[in-house]
């Protein structure tokens, strides 16, 4: 892609949240979106907004998803930036979670993110000038949280993945960054979207576990992140535009006011944690 090209977007999970506040922020730049969704009937109001859309569930098979890849390509010829937004959070401790709900969010949170990912790579590679693949991770990637710890586990392998493709892409000029939000009213939460464990277990309702299924149904529509705000600052952060104006592309976007606080906490804790162990732990070499 020519420096003076229009940037083309193609965006995971565009009916709602993140995923749609992206697409209309890169419409009203001019830009042109290319947005999906599960069903296309989810986006119709992205298409009256001239964005094209097609339906993509990111966990069909990868055939599937290259062909939605090769027929996305060949609408403007090109693809600049991909977002992987879809995912979803499963509530529950690890012991009340089956491994049927276990795989299928990772399906969706991991595996559908590196399929998607890879059907789009090779017309990313086509390209040339400024390209980038932003995958969603969380706030929740830098901690453990009772009754979270599914969620938490696909988020730390988005944001190590991530980390990852930047190593490799980075000699072929495309940008990869982990987009690490906080809390954000995006509807995430909501009982349409949000999943608990079919299963419940008497002993832990009365635990951390059991309180976060009480807690996130309180704190729902009740976050402090504005996504209006934060789409925004995505799309300046991923076309280098705006406040984003001569900086590259970060390895991670601390999104809200939440963000640095708790990741700069777990890094404060991580630091602590080596020097009381220096010493013990890392004498173990051979002489």
């Amino acid at each position: 892609m020519a420096a003076t090209q229009t940037p083309v977007w193609f965006i995971t999970a565009a009916s709602s949240g993140f995923g749609k506040y992206i697409a209309l922020e890169a419409l009203s730049r001019g830009h042109k979106v290319i947005a999906s969704a599960r069903s296309s009937s989810r986006i119709e109001d992205l298409k009256e907004k001239g964005a094209e859309t097609v339906a993509l569930d990111v966990t069909s098979p990868l055939p599937e998803i290259e062909q939605v890849a090769k027929e996305a390509n060949e609408k403007y010829g090109y693809i600049s930036h991909l977002v992987n937004v879809a995912g979803y959070i499963l509530v529950g401790a690890v012991e009340e979670t089956s491994p049927e709900e276990d795989y299928a969010i990772f399906n969706t949170n991991v595996f559908g993110m590196l399929n998607v990912s890879k059907a789009f790579l090779p017309y990313l590679r086509a390209g040339s000038g400024h390209r980038t693949i932003a995958n969603f991770g969380s706030i929740g990637s830098w901690f453990g949280s009772a009754g979270g710890a599914l969620y938490a586990g696909t988020k730390w392998a988005c944001s190590g993945i991530t980390e990852s493709m930047r190593a490799e892409l980075a000699p072929l000029d495309i940008a990869v960054t982990a987009i690490e939000p906080g809390y954000f009213r995006t509807g995430f939460l909501n009982a349409s979207a949000q999943v608990k464990s079919e299963r419940t277990i008497k002993e832990y309702q009365d635990t951390a576990a059991g309180e976060l299924r009480r807690v996130l149904d309180v704190v729902n529509n009740n976050q402090h992140g504005d996504v209006l705000k934060g789409s925004k600052v995505i799309v300046d952060i991923l076309t280098r535009t705006g406040v984003a104006e001569g900086k590259d592309v970060p390895i991670r976007v601390a999104l809200g006011s939440d963000a640095p606080v708790i990741i700069g906490g777990k890094c404060g804790d991580t630091l602590k944690f080596l020097k009381e162990w220096d010493g013990i732990t890392n004498k173990t070499d051979h002489q």
